[in-house]
């Protein structure tokens, strides 16, 4: 048996008063060894994040470990104080956070934040930290590091900033990596790389890893042990393989038949008929300098052509700067195109004005990917549900109506439209964002990133009700993901696109099982999981043409 690092034993973590629960975390006790990496799995608000701020001793105001120990080296880290704690972190046990754009200081250069790690713990010369910071950003796979090293936070891409919190989470070479959703937010090749690199690290160095994830693709391919949450208790842990092929405790069955398979299912009948059509679609950023030299034209979206079925849905896949979320932004009248055509029911609408722009909006509606932002904070949620047809003509009343039965439609209760956005969950916002874009009764529906920012449960109840509304209303839906599995379960068609062009379009089946494009290729061998294969949750089935 490997050291035992880490050691939590009945820790309770109380919320403040006038809070859901009187408890964050409820009597959990934990070990974490070297040359492992433990994965803590559970949906938000399980307390998965609050055992790491603990440990880390970063609880929030009000929040208080209230009974317990954290064991570190044989001494109580729930005593420490800030000074005895800034000792620990960094040196002793290292954090990288979800969010690396807001962990970074935005005014400071990658090499002097990581530099302050050294300056911070050790009494290395300048010349030396300045080899150690490089060195870092070599271990971490950081192209170019010295150009990386002189770059600010805000120039470097979303995976480059995550390698860099990883850099210094591993500076001082802790014996415990706490590493809290570090993937969430990144493509499958770039999560891939990251995941690939943390088990280097520790399989090199052999740290004790703390994974914090609600991505069981993730937990398949890289954890030692699995510890579930479920409101703040461990209601199951044990070795990774057995506990995901032969979960015991019903929660864990539950999150694990959730997880969409990669597979597609049978194809699926649709209509020959196309409801939209785009030809050679072209966006085009120009950017110059002060004195204008060096013009630099970056195609956001090229040359785009593809036709959308009525009754299907489209998935549109590809890695982040791909041009995805900029060509449903196109369609939908946000941006302006710069050359080519859009076809809705046969009718050019690329420079539709005025009331003739008006009357289309109305049918293509969309969902955003960002629930929390969407919605507008100060106003209850039934007034923006009803603006968009009262300003279509429709008395308040009916527009009331309807926005009851809306909310019945994609399981709310109609007394939900008195109420403020921030009085519902994320799964329930992107209820009421569906709600709104279905109030116009449109006949194509853009979901851009709809369930990215979703539980895994709570993606399956919004992916199930999608299919449901689509059977129902009849409707046709462009649907944007970097989630493969997502894809594979909801779409009839996927459309492949890389650096603003289509590399690959075909049925679902056909671009899943035999892919042609190298690009296409990749993207699927970065799926993290997958070579793992939970229960089909939806039946959903790509299509053929009728």
């Amino acid at each position: 048996m490997n050291q035992k690092k880490l050691s939590i034993k009945n820790l309770t973590i109380t919320l403040p008063q006038g809070s859901d629960r009187k408890y964050a975390v409820n009597d959990v006790s934990l070990d974490l060894y070297a040359n492992e990496i433990l994965c803590i799995v559970g949906e938000s608000g399980s307390g998965k994040s609050l055992l790491s701020n603990a440990i880390m001793g970063l609880l929030p105001d009000g929040v208080t470990a209230s009974q317990g120990k954290i064991d570190f080296d044989g001494n109580n880290l729930l005593t420490y104080n800030d000074e005895q704690m800034r000792k620990i972190r960094g040196a002793h046990i290292g954090m990288v956070f979800q969010d690396p754009m807001t962990a970074l200081n935005p005014l400071k250069t990658i090499a002097n934040q990581i530099s302050e790690m050294f300056t911070i713990h050790t009494n290395l010369s300048k010349k030396d930290i300045n080899q150690k910071v490089i060195s870092l950003l070599t271990d971490v796979q950081m192209p170019n590091p010295i150009s990386v090293a002189n770059a600010y936070p805000h120039q470097l891409s979303g995976g480059q900033r995550q390698r860099t919190m990883i850099a210094m989470a591993l500076a001082l070479e802790p014996a415990i990596l706490i590493a809290d959703e570090p993937t969430t937010a990144l493509d499958v090749t770039t999560q891939a790389c990251i995941l690939k690199l943390i088990s280097e690290l520790q399989s090199r160095k052999g740290t004790a890893v703390l994974f914090i994830t609600h991505d069981f693709g993730v937990v398949a391919d890289i954890a030692t042990r699995v510890a579930v949450m479920q409101q703040g208790q461990i209601v199951e842990q044990g070795v990774a393989e057995e506990l995901l092929n032969h979960p015991n405790h019903h929660y864990t069955q539950g999150l694990i038949a959730a997880v969409p398979p990669l597979t597609p299912g049978d194809v699926r009948l649709i209509n020959k008929e196309i409801i939209l059509e785009v030809n050679n679609l072209s966006k085009v950023y120009h950017k110059s300098s002060f004195f204008k030299k060096n013009r630099r034209t970056t195609y956001a979206v090229n040359d785009v052509s593809f036709k959308l079925h009525k009754g299907s849905t489209l998935g549109i896949v590809g890695e982040s700067g791909s041009g995805k979320s900029t060509l449903a932004r196109c369609i939908i009248k946000l941006l302006e195109i710069d050359s080519g055509q859009i076809h809705f029911e046969k009718e050019d609408i690329s420079n539709l004005k005025g009331n003739k722009l008006k009357h289309y909006a109305r049918h293509i509606q969309m969902v955003f990917q960002d629930p929390y932002a969407s919605l507008n904070p100060r106003r209850k949620v039934g007034d923006q549900v009803t603006i968009g047809p009262i300003l279509h003509g429709i008395t308040k009343q009916d527009a009331i109506k309807k926005a009851k039965e809306l909310f019945n439609m994609v399981g709310l209760e109609s007394e939900a439209l008195n109420r403020y956005p921030h009085e519902f969950s994320g799964g329930q916002r992107q209820r009421i964002g569906l709600a709104r874009a279905l109030a116009l009764e449109p006949k194509i529906l853009i979901a851009d990133e709809p369930v990215s920012a979703l539980d895994v449960s709570v993606q399956a109840q919004v992916l199930e009700l999608l299919s449901e509304l689509r059977k129902k209303l009849g409707l046709t839906v462009l649907f944007i993901t970097h989630d493969l599995r997502v894809a594979a379960q909801i779409c009839d068609h996927i459309l492949v696109m890389k650096s603003g062009k289509i590399v690959e379009q075909g049925i679902a089946s056909q671009v899943f099982l035999n892919p042609s494009q190298p690009y296409t290729k990749n993207l699927l061998a970065a799926v993290p999981g997958k070579g793992w294969n939970p229960p089909r949750l939806i039946d959903m089935s790509p299509a053929i043409h009728i």
